[in-house]
């Protein structure tokens, strides 16, 4: 059955960032379809781990700060020494920082590109090595954007980044879907999370962001799980090098 080809049961996943929000979503979709779940944060991430329990699905608490690449070997051998293996890895933990282009510093620019487009790299070199000493292929879903497509006012970095963790999600498919490791990207649009609080409660631009996006409503976490499910699945054998936008249609406006 076609079904069959989205069972996770028995495969292992890393999610970085999945404390609260997307991360979270992401982290919940792929323990509903059967995976244990390693997530990977700097804060503990308390709700989620209430809400995997609820999964019956195992969950190691790794705290790591992805602003560096110190933990990120230990990150895998933590993972591999629980679970004996790892197949999927999401990586989802960002930060965005806002200003004029032209005030903004270089601290902004390091700490953004930092977590959210070089330690994407490392972190997915390191799972890609374990793929290949591993033998049997593996999974890589990176979270680029709307901006990866589009420019954006007043988040260079942010901007940069995403269009950054697109241009990599194909080098790296390029290169390792010999190994069978599909490397693939989703894009979230507009999405009710804590960092969009602000946005959702100014009612001009709140207006302004909904006649905008043809759903009618901003995305909420949970419309991340089933494509991430999807990306992390033998569904998506042969897909590799793309980036699927998840955005209520804003993209195509």
């Amino acid at each position: 059955m076609i079904l069959d080809s989205f069972d996770l049961n028995g495969k292992v996943a890393i999610v970085t960032g999945c404390d609260t929000g997307l991360g979270q979503g992401m982290a919940l979709g792929l323990a509903s379809a059967g995976c244990d779940i390693v997530g990977v944060n700097i804060v503990e991430p308390t709700e989620t781990i209430e809400k995997m329990a609820a999964t019956g699905k195992k969950f190691l608490d790794i705290r790591a700060d992805l602003m560096k690449l110190d933990d990120i070997p230990s990150i895998i051998e933590r993972a591999v020494s629980e679970f004996g293996r790892i197949d999927i890895l999401v990586n989802n933990a960002g930060i965005i920082r806002r200003n004029d282009a032209i005030e903004f510093s270089e601290k902004d620019w390091d700490d953004v590109m930092n977590i959210n487009v070089k330690s994407v790299f490392f972190m997915s070199q390191a799972a890609a090595k374990q793929f290949i000493a591993q033998g049997e292929g593996g999974k890589i879903v990176n979270i680029a954007s709307m901006l990866s497509f589009q420019g954006g006012i007043r988040v260079p970095s942010y901007t940069a980044s995403k269009s950054g963790v697109m241009g990599v999600t194909r080098l790296m498919a390029n290169e390792w879907a010999a190994h069978g490791i599909n490397v693939n990207a989703i894009a979230p649009g507009y999405m009710a999370t804590n960092n969009t609080a602000a946005l959702r409660a100014d009612e001009a631009r709140n207006q302004a962001i909904l006649e905008r996006i043809p759903a009618g409503r901003w995305g909420d976490p949970s419309d991340l799980a089933g494509p991430c499910v999807f990306l992390a699945s033998p569904a998506s054998d042969y897909i590799n090098g793309y980036t699927i936008a998840v955005d209520g249609g804003w993209l195509a406006r």
